[in-house]
């Protein structure tokens, strides 16, 4: 009789583990299916906002003298702003709005984001031509999670230049 007890305690046992086991698994799996796919879904709205910052960068903006008409201590007036560095030539960007844009990001970094069309960080660099502007946040000591970037070339005072923006984040899954 007492082996028959004890084959008993560890069937029971054995049972208990194995429900466990499942349960755990189960729990693991839903947890993981839903990370991925806040993340991915994150990142392609990443990509989106990505993308058309890269296609305004190269407009004009709206009004396309914005740079004109904001006041740089009034962020209140950049609500109405559609920024774009580019003068009205293909492809060629306009020293005073790259001027004016990177002024109003020292000013008020977080106000500048709606006037660019994003809600993640930014990082935009100009580089060449004797040209060597930064833009935004620099993300390198800023311990992201998630980052787009995309390289576009452009024209500025007559030279060709590189303009590289970034889009980042430091929050959980990319979240913004």
């Amino acid at each position: 009789m007492k082996a028959q007890f004890w084959s008993f305690d560890i069937v029971f046992a054995i049972i208990i583990f194995i429900f466990a086991i499942v349960i755990l698994t189960f729990v693991w799996i839903n947890v993981s299916g839903s990370y991925s796919l806040s993340y991915g879904a994150n990142l392609q709205h990443m990509q989106a906002q990505l993308q058309s910052l890269g296609t305004q960068i190269l407009s004009t903006g709206s009004p396309p003298n914005w740079n004109n008409a904001m006041q740089l201590g009034s962020p209140g007036t950049w609500a109405n702003l559609s920024i774009g560095l580019g003068n009205g030539t293909s492809g060629a960007l306009s020293q005073s709005k790259v001027g004016a844009l990177l002024n109003m990001s020292k000013a008020n970094y977080q106000d500048v984001k709606p006037a660019l069309g994003v809600s993640y960080d930014y990082y935009i660099t100009i580089t060449g031509g004797g040209n060597n502007d930064a833009i935004g946040i620099n993300p390198a000591g800023e311990n992201i999670t998630t980052d787009q970037a995309t390289m576009i070339p452009a024209v500025l005072n007559g030279q060709p230049v590189q303009v590289q923006i970034q889009l980042w984040s430091n929050s959980s899954l990319g979240i913004e």
